[in-house]
């Protein structure tokens, strides 16, 4: 008894520290991910460079994962964290590196080629840590409330990481005004190698539950794609594949867009984009709640027909009041669903020892389906040339058009595999609303305003 509630305290503290670390992993969000598309835009690279960052992440990002899966066979997954992280933080310094040679005007021509070597530097360490990271928040975390404890993490670290964009795009249009643009972005990228550095020293404090990887719990990628077809969560990963396929095309040029098309400043960039995002935190409890009673099946189609629709929304007004008020609102709240039930919908359906291996497969098909997306993406406003419309509208549209396919086509494919509450219509919607909101927005509210207590926490 004794031992058990030594560690239930354990774990406890390793899941405070968990909201640490994210804290701080998501401000070097604000400061360096966020503001890539940007910079690469003001180093003069071309619309199809800017959409090819995406395929880095898409497609890079799982590659190196699947390394990663096998890391945990032979170190710790906190020893694992330590190195990859410790790399991927010096990896941020290349993007200083890149801004100091656009000011001094040397090799300017070959730097947006640069930039994407250096941010799949960056893309590599980042991922090459994530199955043994995934697998370790897992063990933390009971499953009977692993929606809301997610959620409130989500929470937390999102609204740190929004809020500071935000503030971050205030001062990088005053450096623009005064003509010291790549001044700030090598403040933002200095910034962001000193809070990632920072993370390694709060993985060596948290505590790791032991794993045990039996005999024969390996499996190649081939064997996962063959049994994919197969089973439920194959369904569910090839469909999330198709999916991104379906995402990237559009996503993939938000970013020229808004700066290019629309001529709008980073601080309108940032707050359009991230508007939706810091609305859905005070969602994400409820989603949460959602998905432990109904299901995250339930909660992932909710989220993929919502997010269908995105790509057409984007194009029908200019108004920034309108882009903040409706598809960055409604894209933001289903996006953040969408995140929380796919990863869930993993921890349901595979076991602890399997999960660093199978989030690798899961996350490579994805990959690869944004890879495409991507390229797809790229080539579209490289070549395409209309009279009738502009041609990043009628790649919005292409985009959407295809969500809507994927989703009619792939959702009934998949089905749930707990035993939650059943609901139909909106009946869920009305319990978990009119029931739990006011005492979930209070929580989320209290939450946000003990962020100090997670950084402070000793």
């Amino acid at each position: 008894m004794v031992k058990e509630r030594g560690l239930v305290k354990k774990k406890h503290e390793g899941r405070r520290y968990s909201i640490k670390e994210g804290i701080f992993a998501h401000s070097k969000l604000a400061f360096g991910d966020y503001y890539v598309s940007p910079f690469a835009i003001a180093i003069n690279s071309s619309n199809s460079i800017v959409a090819m960052l995406s395929s880095i992440v898409g497609f890079l990002g799982p590659l190196s994962q699947i390394f990663g899966s096998r890391l945990i066979e032979k170190s710790s997954r906190k020893k694992v964290l330590l190195k990859t992280v410790f790399f991927e933080s010096l990896a941020w310094l290349s993007f200083v590196a890149i801004a100091v040679l656009f000011y001094n005007g040397i090799f300017v021509q070959g730097l947006p080629f640069l930039l994407l070597l250096a941010f799949a530097f960056i893309t590599f360490f980042a991922h090459l840590g994530h199955p043994a990271f995934f697998s370790w928040v897992g063990d933390l975390v009971d499953k009977e409330y692993r929606g809301r404890w997610f959620a409130k993490r989500m929470m937390i670290t999102g609204f740190v990481s929004i809020i500071l964009a935000i503030l971050i795009s205030f001062f990088l249009d005053y450096f623009k005004k005064q003509g010291w643009i790549m001044f700030g972005f090598m403040i933002l990228f200095s910034i962001a190698f000193l809070l990632r550095f920072f993370c390694v020293s709060l993985f060596k404090k948290q505590y790791e539950p032991k794993i045990k990887l039996k005999k024969g719990y390996y499996f190649s990628f081939w064997d996962f794609i063959i049994n994919a077809p197969k089973n439920n969560f194959g369904k569910f990963a090839i469909f999330r594949a198709v999916y991104a396929f379906a995402i990237t095309i559009s996503s993939s040029l938000i970013a020229v867009y808004l700066l290019r098309n629309l001529g709008f400043s980073y601080k309108m960039y940032i707050v359009i984009t991230l508007a939706g995002a810091l609305l859905s935190l005070f969602v994400l409890q409820l989603w949460g709640k959602f998905a432990d009673k109904y299901g995250n099946y339930r909660l992932f189609a909710i989220s993929c027909i919502a997010t269908s629709i995105t790509p057409i929304l984007w194009i029908l007004f200019k108004s920034p009041f309108y882009l903040i008020l409706v598809p960055s609102t409604l894209g933001g709240i289903f996006v953040a669903a969408f995140g929380l039930s796919s990863g869930n919908f993993i921890y349901d359906n595979v076991d602890s020892q399997k999960r660093g291996i199978v989030v690798s497969y899961f996350n490579m098909l994805t990959g690869i389906g944004v890879l495409f997306g991507a390229s797809v993406g790229a080539f579209l406003i490289k070549f395409v040339e209309t009279s009738f419309i502009e041609p990043i509208v009628l790649i919005f549209i292409i985009g959407g058009i295809i969500r809507i396919l994927v989703v009619a086509i792939g959702l009934p494919l998949i089905r749930e595999v707990r035993e939650t509450e059943k609901v139909g219509g909106f009946r869920g919607f009305e319990d978990i609303i009119l029931k739990e909101a006011k005492p979930t927005l209070v929580e989320d509210v209290h939450e946000i305003m003990s962020i100090k207590g997670y950084i402070g926490m000793k």
